[in-house]
């Protein structure tokens, strides 16, 4: 499964777009690791989880609404449950985390395909928690001086109360391209500091843009996801979570079909490309 096989870092540098497209693999400065705590969930296949973030994840009726019908296409008959917690213009610091995890709260019902309310009977709330800090916070003078605190702080939270923490990378503005590496490489440090898996939907991003500079992934505002956007984060975040290609998934969104195989192929890339296969 996915941590028997791949590392949670590495392939980072300031040159890091143009090695990436290339196809090439950048060791980042501090050594990879292997979250060894995530290979008990379900054997590096989790069953659920709850999005702490941001608009970035809310935009498009939720990344969850994408990723899961990807997850039931990927895998026929599997139990997934995922839920968000998000805060517009939210980082790290605005979420109190561990009140997500109260007993009979978040997670205690969900609705079924007939929009029924079905009560859930779990062993354990979340396997995964995957949180983002706000998109200009980790690489910001005066805020960026609280991401690895807040990063160390949510990932003990997390594994308190018995999941695992995801740290999801977020992408550069349009018009800021510049920012995709020094994200990257916050987002890099911060999840080898705790030994957390990272997301690299950024990458993801500054890949296909590289491939395709007419793609529309942003809104039009420039920073939040358009459609397109969010499929691809929802495409990066199966390929990082299950180590399995979207690659010909059924689930679409509705996209042009072509342009969904393209923003398929180019999360499983920048997945394979960021995280380095493991021992």
């Amino acid at each position: 499964m996915l941590l028997s096989r791949l590392r949670a870092a590495g392939a980072l540098s300031l040159a890091i777009l143009a090695s990436l497209v290339a196809g090439e693999a950048i060791a980042q400065s501090s050594p990879p690791v292997v979250p060894a705590s995530v290979k008990a969930l379900s054997n590096g296949d989790p069953g659920s989880a709850i999005f702490i973030g941001n608009s970035f994840f809310y935009y498009n009726n939720g990344i969850t609404t994408h990723l899961t019908p990807m997850i039931t296409a990927g895998y026929p008959g599997k139990r997934w449950r995922s839920t968000m917690a998000t805060i517009g213009g939210s980082g790290f610091d605005w979420h109190d985390v561990a009140s997500y995890f109260r007993p009979n709260a978040i997670g205690r019902y969900s609705f079924d395909a007939n929009n029924n309310i079905v009560f859930n009977k779990l062993d354990r709330l979340f396997d995964v928690a995957i949180v983002m800090d706000c998109s200009l916070c980790p690489i910001h003078p005066e805020i960026g001086k609280i991401f690895e605190e807040q990063a160390r702080l949510n990932a003990e939270t997390i594994r308190k109360n018995g999941a695992e923490p995801v740290f999801f990378m977020s992408w550069a503005y349009a018009d800021k391209p510049e920012m995709t590496a020094p994200l990257a490489e916050r987002y890099t440090t911060a999840g080898n500091a705790n030994k957390a898996l990272v997301i690299p939907a950024g990458l993801a991003f500054a890949r296909a843009i590289a491939e395709r500079p007419s793609i529309q992934l942003y809104a039009p505002d420039k920073r939040h996801p358009s459609l397109a956007g969010t499929y691809l984060a929802a495409a990066t975040t199966y390929a990082a979570l299950f180590g399995k290609s979207p690659v010909g998934n059924a689930y679409t969104a509705g996209l042009d079909p072509d342009l969904a195989a393209f923003l398929q192929r180019a999360a499983w890339e920048t997945v394979q490309g960021y995280l380095r296969s493991g021992t």
